[in-house]
């Protein structure tokens, strides 16, 4: 018999606020920051859409260095002995020396592309076995030799592959615009199973955008199809899959424990489910889409949002603060919020004219970064190009 959970629906018009927590630093660069940070001992490396990777003092934001390429860098760069390795929509995977930002390898894909409106990043490269392994617009799934930037293998899927792979047990496991998850041999590049997501009418395809995580003898990710998966982590066969009626889910899951915790799309909510059964434990009304991951910090949760500010929770029982909220959210919230948190009288999100909908959305600086943690600081970026670092009380 399964367990029986309450499910919390809380207001957002309830939520808390514990006071601006106070930033440590910011630094402006020239465009939206989607990219997550990663950090040394002394410098964060974070890029933006400029085209630009940033080494930033951790203590105090000053620029160390920056490099530029022919596209927006809308991922998360990998730390590899004194190197940093990142991925930019040019379509080059680049390796910088931490030092000086002096090249080291360039790697070329066959091109990267955007899918619409709403594909907001490419993807991270992962380091395992003495490889680094990354999906491309170009459809195909690399395997690279990260001291030299060579080729070790390639894996063509039917379609844009932004997910993150995820590799575990020599296996990595990655999902595609094509709507399959795949399982690959992390020596060869060759299939060990693949799993193909249900589809819906509106998104026939069930286009899988970012990436997945693991608990215990799963792998769990979220699809456009509006599902959550999660498949035997040896086979592929579907062990369960949860609807979210009416919105995809993009987010990378954080797992915790015995639980789920990831932010929606078009129901702006964040939920918590049960990782054995998939059954909801309790959800938290938002209003704005969540698409970066969430993050474990003492005992609680911390996420950010596409209305410009981040949120922490307790998972014991859902209490939710805000606690930050960026320049451009309180500058720009009342052109598309009204005084109880709602839409504004003639602004529609799924509008006639989509694309000024959404600018008037990245406006508010949403967070669509996943925050670093660090001795008590955050450190994340926002649509409006500002890199915040955020001390945590």
């Amino acid at each position: 018999m399964k367990q029986l959970y309450v499910i919390l629906f809380i207001a957002f018009a309830c939520c808390n606020v514990y006071g601006q927590e106070a930033t440590a630093w910011e630094f402006p660069t020239g465009a939206g920051v989607y990219s997550s940070p990663v950090a040394d001992e002394n410098c964060i490396y974070v890029g933006s859409n400029d085209s630009c990777l940033y080494a930033l003092n951790k203590k105090s934001g000053q620029l160390k260095w920056k490099f530029k390429t022919n596209g927006q860098l809308r991922s998360k760069p990998l730390i590899y002995k004194a190197n940093v390795i990142f991925n930019s929509t040019d379509g080059n995977v680049y390796s910088l020396r931490k030092a000086d930002a002096h090249l080291q390898w360039t790697f070329q894909t066959d091109g990267e592309k955007s899918y619409d409106l709403w594909d907001y990043y490419i993807s991270s490269p992962v380091y395992s076995e003495n490889k680094i392994v990354i999906g491309s617009g170009d459809g195909n799934v690399y395997a690279i030799e990260p001291d030299s930037g060579k080729l070790i293998w390639k894996f063509k899927t039917n379609d844009i592959v932004h997910a993150t792979p995820l590799v575990h047990n020599n296996k990595v496991y990655i999902g595609s615009y094509d709507g399959v998850f795949y399982a690959l041999n992390a020596k060869t590049g060759q299939p060990i199973w693949q799993f193909k997501t249900v589809g819906n009418a509106y998104f026939p395809k069930g286009e899988i955008q970012k990436g997945a995580a693991i608990y215990q003898h799963s792998i769990i990710f979220g699809c456009r199809d509006y599902n959550i998966y999660a498949l035997d982590i040896e086979t592929g066969r579907g062990l369960w899959n949860i609807v979210e009626k009416g919105s995809w889910v993009i987010a990378t899951p954080l797992v915790c424990q015995d639980a789920i915790y990831v932010g929606t799309s078009d129901t702006h909510r964040f939920n918590a489910l049960s990782a054995q059964t998939g059954d909801l434990k309790y959800s938290v009304q938002l209003n704005m889409r969540v698409y970066a991951e969430a993050v474990p910090y003492n005992n609680e949760i911390i996420f950010g949002c596409f209305n410009g500010k981040l949120y922490r929770m307790n998972p014991a029982n859902a209490e939710i603060h805000q606690i930050f909220q960026t320049k451009g959210s309180k500058k720009n919230y009342d052109t598309v919020y009204d005084k109880n948190d709602a839409f504004k009288d003639g602004f529609k999100l799924y509008g006639n004219d989509l694309e000024a909908s959404e600018k008037k959305i990245l406006e508010l600086g949403s967070i669509l970064s996943t925050p670093l943690i660090e001795h008590g600081i955050a450190y994340f970026g926002d649509a409006n190009g500002v890199i915040y670092a955020l001390q945590l009380k």
